[in-house]
């Protein structure tokens, strides 16, 4: 399944054969430090950066009804984001996956964005549509 938007990363999870749990990083965009002056150009145009992981949350796909449910909730948190990455981990023999269990792999997902290696992960805009990065 190619998976355009939150609705399809839903569905695709509720259509596999064990049930998932969704993982979530919220990350900022921020200027790294020491930035240089053209750096600071493309950053104030829109483009470059440094991703910052600032929240981590596990959630069954029961859980979810849209991506605007999910950003509200986020909103409640007070921290401002600007792309979320999304992953999931499924459950084995019908059993679904602890919040316990979800911690070492977004501890791994925040590494991965720390260290710009987000290949493997979805990538979703504020609107809720998949991003690409190159």
């Amino acid at each position: 399944m190619n998976i355009l938007n939150f609705a399809d990363l839903l569905a695709a999870a509720r259509q596999q054969p064990e049930p998932q749990l969704l993982l979530f990083v919220f990350a900022r965009a921020e200027l790294p430090e020491g930035a240089t002056e053209e750096q600071k150009k493309n950053f104030a145009a829109g483009a470059g950066g440094a991703l910052t992981p600032v929240l981590c949350v596990d959630k069954t796909p029961d859980e979810l009804t849209d991506f605007a449910a999910l950003a509200a909730e986020s909103q409640q948190t007070g921290q401002s984001w600007d792309l979320v990455f999304a992953s999931s981990l499924s459950g084995h023999a019908g059993i679904m996956p602890t919040t316990e269990q979800a911690e070492q792999p977004l501890q791994m997902m925040v590494q991965a964005i720390h260290s710009g290696k987000v290949a493997s992960l979805l990538a979703l805009d504020k609107q809720g549509q998949t991003l690409s990065f190159y």
